[in-house]
């Protein structure tokens, strides 16, 4: 079996007990977000599967981009990064 070399960790144990792979990321050539595949780029930057700097690069995502993710999730959960909902949770 051939297991492609990475730089940090293959896995990572969440605080709820699960564990979340490299496996579970989404595919590179992503162009169509939903809200669960932002918030499983999120989750695995803010738990250390990936750097944030290997996030943006990986996903061809800008830092404001990002960011704005990061901020809707900490604020309202992952229920702001629904496209439908952004009025709802936008800040004015």
């Amino acid at each position: 079996m051939y297991v492609k070399k990475v730089d940090g960790p293959r896995s990572v144990m969440l605080p709820d007990g699960s564990i979340m792979t490299r496996a579970d990321l989404p595919a590179q050539n992503i162009r169509r977000w939903v809200a669960s595949r932002k918030a499983i780029v999120v989750r695995a930057v803010a738990h250390g599967l990936l750097s944030k700097e290997e996030a943006l690069d990986r996903y061809d995502l800008s830092e404001e981009e990002f960011n704005s993710w990061c901020a809707a999730v900490a604020d309202h959960g992952v229920a702001a990064l629904k496209a439908t909902a952004l009025q709802k949770y936008r800040q004015l």
